[in-house]
């Protein structure tokens, strides 16, 4: 493997010129102050006072070098985080921390703030170039442990670990059953293709797959009908479909295309998923900071009313989602039209002509049938052995999230929305991935096709398959973890501060909001840091008064959806987004094969969607008329750019291609 000089030459010289942080001041009395080694000018940071019972409702101040005050309150006894401390430049240090009458100078390394999308931007570029994923994240959270320990190499190793990967599942119990959700599930599969099952689906499903652009079809349909989540909607598509897929020759790549560009899309235009709950909410509370800040009386009952019913601004911002539609359009085109371009089409290419529906010398992420045995000899290949736990996991995924939802509702009388919004999807998952666990080995040994320890041993060994991809995916949120420290989202967002044209709005925070996405690996995230800085910037500039189908609403209505939209497709280019990582898992394809071959189609897409709709509808044009129009654009650059996979759909026969070592041989 080549060894990446050029950035282990960057980080020596981090370090050789970074100026050694001044020496701790002497504490106040009674009073522990944590506070960074580094700070990032324009990036938000956060110091922690511990007092003494004896000191609680003293005041407290926090004020820069010039006297200006950065925050104030009173001391309670324990710890007191004081978050979102703000510096603009190295003149406003050294801090002051002012309790009573006594007074410590606080004096962190001062960095410029771009320093923070470094280590994204490590990890990204490292990872396509190298191809070498688990490296190439470990190097992007160890560098930005760096920055924060203070340019010093042995405390940024711990903190890596302990800090930064460690507490990427510690800190979020949601992630541990995120995490156990996949293995479980990949047990599940595991089970699946030992009874026969997952045989039982591609024999039971040959009558109606019959070429490519079936099985294509077919792929893309079941991503749709399984819109509530795009978690599950990823791993039951992924590993249900593979099977088929692999059979009619069709490449790993393509299959962990469809799979990653109509899951999050899906669930994120969806009436009823478990997004809406968090964009809703996130939508009503940005809302209610909007009003709190406009001094116009009229504008704020205005607000205060949209605020009210934020599901409503939700609906009416469906239309203007140009990047998520459009992606789900364009996905049945490439599927119907059978053509391709870039990566992509070299990829399908050698799938149909027998390279395998791998490429030689790939890696997947996993592959929960890999590590376990074909099934009993003599044994029936049943494909409902492999349905009835799919269904198993749908149905008490859904059961799940109604129960959680119903739980978190006060009184009677709440509606369908309110019951998703509240419900706790990870959960639900948990319990159905569990749940199809027990379908399927129970399935197996009722009908004596295994016994209870052969089906032990392939559901460890479905596991098993998945621990490659476990461990990427808690990299993945250990460097979101360090964009999170450093600030990177709120840097990219502060991007949009300034003198903008109220109709370029929409594109711009679409432009930011994939950047931030991109970087940071996680679409709620990006949208949990841009909708408290983007819909009052978008009222304060005049979007949004009186809350009317026409005028500047059409604006406030694009930038929200310009979130949303900007954060899946950064999602989607991004090696370091937990979806893709999923995707990638879920197909069994190589990691970065899936984004190189995935990217040039999403930019491909949201370039579209910019001009034909964020840009146009910004100055009155219907969005449905940009629908229309998009999509015959992409239809148009499909059949110019897009050149055929193979020039017919070769009947195929009983056939089944799992890796590249075995192709298959029909014409």
């Amino acid at each position: 493997m080549r060894t990446p000089s050029a950035a282990l030459s960057i980080l020596v010289l981090l370090m050789i010129a970074a100026p050694a942080p001044l020496p701790a001041q002497q504490p106040l009395p009674g009073v522990e102050i944590d506070a960074p080694a580094t700070v990032l000018t324009g990036s938000p940071f956060e110091i922690s006072l511990a007092a003494p019972v004896e000191l609680e409702g003293t005041s407290f101040r926090v004020l820069t070098a010039s006297g200006a005050e950065l925050h104030s309150g009173t001391l309670v006894e324990g710890e007191n985080t004081v978050e979102n401390l703000l510096v603009r430049s190295r003149s406003e240090l050294p801090l002051s921390v002012m309790v009573g009458a006594s007074t410590r100078t606080i004096s962190p390394l001062a960095l410029p703030g771009w320093l923070s999308l470094i280590p994204p931007v490590l990890a990204i570029v490292l990872a396509l170039i190298f191809r070498e994923v688990v490296i190439s994240l470990f190097a992007g959270i160890w560098l930005g442990g760096l920055i924060v320990a203070g340019f010093n190499p042995i405390a940024a190793t711990m903190t890596t670990l302990d800090r930064f990967v460690l507490g990427a599942l510690a800190d979020d119990p949601d992630r541990v059953a995120i995490a156990m959700f996949s293995l479980l599930l990949g047990g599940m599969v595991g089970v699946m293709t030992r009874s026969g099952g997952t045989a039982g689906i591609v024999q039971a499903l040959e009558p109606y797959s019959t070429s490519p652009r079936r099985g294509l079809v077919m792929t893309w349909l079941a991503g749709i009908v399984i819109f509530f989540d795009d978690y599950a909607n990823t791993l039951i598509v992924g590993n249900t479909m593979r099977p088929v897929t692999d059979r009619l020759r069709i490449s790993r790549e393509k299959l962990s295309y469809i799979v990653d560009s109509t899951a999050a899309p899906m669930a994120a235009i969806a009436a009823i998923s478990t997004w809406v709950g968090f964009e809703i909410s996130l939508i009503g509370t940005a809302l209610e900071s909007a009003a709190a800040q406009t001094t116009d009386e009229a504008t704020r009952a205005s607000l205060l009313a949209g605020a009210q019913n934020p599901f409503s601004v939700f609906l009416h911002s469906i239309p203007f989602l140009f990047y998520p539609i459009l992606t789900l359009c364009f996905v049945l085109m490439v599927a119907l039209t059978k053509r391709d371009y870039g990566p992509m089409l070299h990829a399908e290419r050698r799938a149909r002509r027998g390279g395998g529906v791998l490429r030689p010398g790939s890696t997947p992420v996993a592959d929960p049938s890999a590590n376990v045995p074909e099934p009993p000899e003599g044994a029936a290949c049943r494909w409902y052995n492999a349905v009835v736990p799919i269904v198993a996991v749908v149905g008490t995924a859904l059961a799940g999230i109604i129960y959680t939802g119903l739980a978190g509702q006060e009184g009677s009388g709440a509606s369908v929305f309110d019951v998703v919004g509240a419900a706790d999807p990870f959960r639900s998952l948990l319990w159905a991935s569990f749940a199809g666990c027990i379908v399927a080995i129970g399935m197996a040994a009722a009908q004596r096709i295994l016994t209870v320890r052969e089906a032990i041993d392939a559901w460890l060994g479905g596991m098993r398959a998945m621990l490659l991809a476990i461990v990427i995916l808690v990299l993945a949120w250990g460097l979101g973890g360090v964009t999170e420290a450093l600030g990177t989202g709120t840097y990219l967002a502060d991007l949009l501060g300034g003198t903008l044209p109220l109709t370029l709005l929409p594109v711009l925070v679409f432009l930011v909001a994939g950047a931030t996405s991109f970087a940071t690996g996680t679409s709620w995230g990006t949208m949990a840091i841009l909708f408290p800085v983007v819909i009052p910037l978008a009222v304060a500039m005049g979007a949004g008064v009186g809350f009317e189908a026409e005028g500047n609403y059409t604006v406030l209505l694009g930038a929200i959806s310009s979130i949303m939209a900007g954060s899946i497709f950064g999602d989607h280019c991004s090696p370091i987004s937990d979806t893709t990582v999923l995707s990638s898992m879920a197909s069994s394809c190589d990691h970065i094969d899936h984004v190189r071959t995935q990217l040039p189609y999403a930019v491909t897409v949201a370039v579209v969607g910019m001009l034909v709709g964020d840009i146009p509808t910004a100055f009155g044009l219907s969005p449905w008329i940009s629908l229309a129009v998009g999509l015959a654009i992409l239809y148009l650059l499909l059949r110019t750019v897009g050149a055929p996979v193979d020039e017919a759909d070769p009947v195929i026969e009983n056939d089944y291609v799992t890796s590249p070592a075995s192709p298959s041989t029909s014409a």
